[in-house]
């Protein structure tokens, strides 16, 4: 049934806090188009009430207990939930936002967004529309930026090593077909990640990706 046709939008709500869980589905509740059909306290018991439950929109923390956001939503992809995940938390990492959009989110928004926001973002997201809130969107953009910057600033050997870290390969897998010791490769690198400002060989590899070096 349609919103039009007056069935309300059936929301789950899952955080870890239950002061912020309870204030949060009593302001949802101020809508006549919303209904709180659950309220879940960490990731297990997010998927296990979306199973139970079938809510067509489901809001949900990234840091709970169990089973964090990012984890229920690999698991309700694996289930095939028909519902539509906006995350709503109070964490902007990039890679947090690339991973929960990665795992299916279909939108993102801080907890410092108005009610008015909230409000919107649930409607866009079961409308079957996508929404990262502004502070999301510039988070990204920024990050996007800075990452064009640093790409730049590799030299042509570390381009070839970097390509090479996307597709996988092991230092020992670089070594040989760069014909290069495995040293200069852990090297090559340790400098590659200083330059990107990666954490680790994957967070490398997702910007080689976006940069189209693989």
């Amino acid at each position: 049934m349609s919103e039009e046709s007056g069935a309300k939008i059936r929301i789950l709500v899952a955080d870890d806090h239950p002061m912020l869980r309870e204030g949060l589905a009593g302001v949802l509740e101020t809508q006549p188009d919303f209904e709180i059909v659950g309220e879940a306290s960490d990731g297990e018991e997010a998927v296990s009430l979306a199973e139970r439950l079938s809510p067509d929109v489901i809001l949900l923390d990234l840091e709970m207990p169990n089973l964090d956001g990012v984890g229920a939503l690999e698991r309700l992809k694996e289930n095939g939930s028909p519902a539509r995940t906006l995350v709503f938390t109070a964490y902007d990492n990039d890679e947090r936002i690339l991973g929960a959009l990665r795992a299916g989110a279909k939108g993102y928004l801080l907890k410092g967004a108005s009610r008015h926001q909230l409000f919107e973002a649930i409607k866009t997201v079961h409308g079957g529309g996508s929404l990262l809130g502004p502070a999301v969107t510039d988070r990204l953009l920024e990050s996007m930026r800075r990452n064009e910057e640093r790409i730049e600033d590799l030299t042509p050997r570390e381009l070839e090593v970097l390509s090479l870290v996307a597709r996988g390969n092991t230092n020992a897998e670089i070594s040989a077909d760069l014909f290069i010791t495995e040293r200069t490769v852990k090297f090559h690198v340790s400098s590659i990640m200083h330059k990107l400002g990666a954490q680790n060989r994957t967070e490398a590899a997702r910007i080689a990706g976006r940069h189209g070096l693989v």
